[in-house]
């Protein structure tokens, strides 16, 4: 007989931005995937066989011909991607939202499928554009498509409430005109529609309370599957809304599963912020909880909120999935899923990159990003300027844990001011700080850190250091809480450079911009750190990059008592 793990799980599982969690299962295999928003390749998705350790498999929409980001806007791209299993493939629903500001949302709904979670995936099917955070429901041979209807009105709360639409998998296309979904009185603006049907009911699982702290998972069911829904009277099925000192916060946008044998778990997003409800460089981040149905049919976690360590399901042990090259390693690692002091080492020694690096806007393309072309070295073609919102060089990975660094060695010639290369801690256009090598006005060489905070750019040139003929050298960013610093070695040492900046720039919160009560820039994508280079001269001048090393260093809790003590860094106007 098999053993049963006794393990626990430990949240969230995937740390860093992973958001708005779709989990299923096929036979003894689930399946994670989650919002990946400007960032190539899209829909990132995990594999487990216990729930405890989880393989990145890299991203699903990993061709222009399924995904086309150009132009896409800071924290639009990618939303809340559905993934289901029938007949025999994959289906995976997924927007492209290319506007959302000043009341309008621009986000078409597309389905791709395949046999294998590895593909290959099918040509786009385009669905509708009504509203976004589309999902699948299947129910025998009947299928169909649900979404928020978005209402750009002025007045109108910007939510029409949900519809569901016939969807013919034979013709994969959907059929006549959508149903509304009775909601329960007064339910207000909700998102992230999930259905599911256990015995005689249709249960629906939304996302309630925006995106931020008062975040929650709510329940509704109905015989019907249009509704009337009634909603669960014992109140969200998870949320950390009542209580900020709950080391994992923002619980909300949910999905459920069920394993062989026969235990529930609820996926759903989370963010660690640094103090009490402050910044959230971490982004959202994928937890899991049990969950248990009451005698009168409905659905319940343990406490109704997110916790750090919950039972692991009663499934034989599968332990950590066989490492592949460029794997980075998640769940049962550590108190809340981070490596501890463990890190990837990338040699760039594949023909392609590993499935933790991600590519701003564009996918990995000889043209700008290859690793052929100089054996063992990752070479960038410089691209343009960090406001352009497309043919933007950078490749980069998503920060996992409050302490952490990234030390990448690189070789560059500049041979004037309009040309840079070096390592970034990035989260958006108005958003980044970048330590690197260009050439100053008499065209010799020179380290130097630039910043930008909500569009403000600052670059030390007074704290610039000159290189002289040096070309190859070793750059790293260290991470510590709220606490960000810079440093290089040129062969004599590791010594820093610049003064220390604030990461909470690098936040959800600190990314979201209003102008007069509307939307000037969303912040969904979480903090990542990367290797940039810019060429502004458009010639796409190179640079190469021999190692990059990602740690996870230090603990959740030397952070949050950074914040406490008031040992707060400078802006980034300081630099």
């Amino acid at each position: 007989m098999p053993q049963h793990t006794s393990r626990v799980v430990r949240n969230p599982i995937l740390p860093g931005s992973h958001p708005d969690p779709s989990l299923v299962r096929v036979g003894d295999d689930f399946y994670l995937a989650t919002s990946t928003f400007e960032w190539f390749p899209g829909v990132r998705l995990h594999h487990s066989r216990d729930l405890v350790h989880w393989r990145p498999l890299g991203g699903a929409l990993d061709e222009a011909r399924l995904l086309d980001l150009t132009g896409c806007p800071d924290s639009g791209g990618v939303w809340a991607p559905n993934l289901t299993h029938v007949d025999g493939l994959f289906h995976l629903v997924y927007s492209n939202v290319s506007t959302y500001a000043e009341g309008f949302t621009d986000s078409p709904n597309h389905l791709i499928t395949a046999p294998s979670i590895e593909g290959p995936w099918s040509d786009p099917v385009p669905l509708h554009a009504r509203g976004f955070d589309a999902s699948l429901f299947h129910d025998g041979a009947e299928s169909r498509l649900l979404n928020l209807v978005h209402d750009w009105r002025p007045g109108h709360g910007g939510s029409a409430g949900l519809e569901a639409t016939r969807y013919d998998r034979s013709s994969r296309r959907l059929v006549g005109d959508p149903v509304p979904v009775v909601l329960p009185p007064q339910a207000g603006w909700i998102e992230g529609p999930n259905l599911y049907r256990r015995g005689e009911w249709y249960y629906l699982l939304t996302a309630d309370g925006g995106t931020g702290y008062e975040h929650q998972v709510t329940v509704a069911r109905s015989r019907h599957l249009t509704g009337p829904y009634e909603r669960d009277p014992a109140g969200p099925l998870i949320t950390a809304r009542h209580d900020p000192g709950l080391p994992l916060q923002k619980a909300g946008h949910g999905s459920l599963v069920e394993t062989r044998t026969g235990e529930w778990y609820l996926a759903y997003l989370v963010a660690r912020p640094y103090g009490r409800r402050g910044p959230c460089v971490l982004g959202r981040e994928t937890a899991l909880a049990p969950v248990t149905w009451t005698p009168e049919g409905w659905p319940r976690t343990p406490t109704g909120a997110p916790a750090l360590v919950i039972p692991a399901p009663a499934l034989p042990a599968a332990g950590p999935p066989p490492p592949e090259d460029g794997d980075e390693p998640t769940g049962d690692t550590g108190s809340t899923g981070d490596t501890g002091s463990t890190g990837d080492v990338e040699g760039f020694d594949a023909p392609v990159l590993g499935p933790h690096w991600s590519t701003l806007r564009r996918p990995a393309t000889p043209d700008w990003c290859t690793l052929t072309e100089r054996p063992s070295h990752l070479r960038l073609r410089g691209g343009r300027s960090p406001q352009s919102l497309t043919g933007a060089s950078l490749v980069a990975r998503r920060v996992t844990s409050p302490h952490c660094t990234l030390e990448a060695t690189m070789e560059f010639r500049p041979h004037g001011f309009q040309h840079l290369a070096g390592i970034t801690a990035y989260y958006n256009s108005r958003n980044w700080y970048f330590l690197h090598v260009t050439a100053d006005d008499q065209g010799q060489a020179v380290l130097r850190v630039a910043a930008c905070d909500r569009g403000s750019l600052t670059v030390d040139e007074a704290g610039q250091e000159p290189l002289g003929d040096l070309t190859r050298l070793r750059l790293g960013l260290d991470l510590a809480g709220r606490r960000l610093t810079f440093r290089h070695d040129t062969g004599r040492g590791w010594r820093s450079i610049g003064s220390p900046l604030d990461a909470a720039v690098l936040s959800d919160e600190h990314a979201e911009e209003f102008v007069d009560g509307r939307i000037r820039s969303l912040g969904f994508t979480g903090a990542f750190a990367g290797l940039w280079v810019w060429d502004l001269e458009g010639r796409g001048r190179p640079a190469d990059f021999d190692e990059a090393v990602f740690r996870s260093t230090g603990t959740d809790d030397e952070a949050a008592e950074a914040v406490r003590d008031g040992r707060e860094p400078s802006r980034a106007a300081s630099v």
